[in-house]
């Protein structure tokens, strides 16, 4: 499955970027999907992850009530809500796949998108 990553962008504390990941190349809902951030030099974090049919969620404690991650299986299509954001927000998000289960380690996915950059403004 292909990856394609959209929607960063440049915003202040306290507003919000909606991001956008569209799948291509495979049975959408066959997959786990995921979002991680990574900083320069740092490893990469699991943010949210959406079980095929969208009926059980996960979320990091650092976005938890800020962020919410939710899939159209008929668009092929995952997204990440977020509101509140913070400075520390800021990163490169990845979107990912994975057959199966809903897992939250980097290194549990097999396909990945691009990434795209959010930048918090304090």
């Amino acid at each position: 499955v292909q990856l394609q990553a959209s929607g960063g962008g440049l915003v202040q504390a306290g507003g919000s970027l909606r991001l956008s990941c569209a799948a291509s190349g495979d049975t959408f809902n066959n997959y786990a999907m995921a979002w991680f951030r990574q900083d320069p030099g740092k490893e990469r974090l699991f943010v949210a992850a959406i079980i095929w049919s969208g009926g059980i969620t996960s979320y990091a404690d650092s976005v938890k009530g800020r962020f919410t991650i939710s899939r159209d299986n008929a668009e092929n299509t995952v997204y990440l809500q977020m509101n509140s954001l913070k400075s520390e927000d800021t990163a490169v998000y990845y979107c990912a796949a994975r057959r199966g289960r809903l897992l939250s380690r980097a290194p549990d996915y097999d396909y990945w998108g691009q990434g795209t950059q959010v930048t918090v403004s304090s």
